[in-house]
């Protein structure tokens, strides 16, 4: 079995197609280079300034907690101290007669 000539007035140009797909992926190469680049300096960038800031921001959670434990110690301890002896006031209603005499 032949295969069938082809016809002379379109011949296959396998390269040209080839051609415009690279030309298509140089473009998009092109025009997202610089978001990307822009992207990844930035990430480098604030991971360069995290490696700087964490063990200052190690302090300070070391520096939070001790002063935390320290306020809590003194709030408890002063919870615990009274400061009137004896009995208190707390300002309930007596059980007998009204001030006027009636019963009430």
């Amino acid at each position: 079995m032949s295969h069938p000539a082809p016809s002379p007035s379109r011949s296959p140009r396998p390269w040209s197609t080839v051609g415009a797909g690279l030309a298509t992926v140089a473009a998009c190469a092109v025009c997202c280079a610089g978001p990307l680049l822009a992207l990844l300096g930035g990430i480098g960038a604030a991971s360069a300034l995290a490696s700087l800031w964490i063990p200052a921001l190690a302090l300070v959670a070391v520096a939070a907690t001790v002063g935390a434990y320290v306020l809590h110690r003194r709030r408890r301890a002063s919870a615990c101290k009274t400061t009137t002896e004896g009995p208190v006031d707390l300002g309930l209603p007596t059980v007998g007669t009204a001030p006027d005499g009636r019963a009430r």
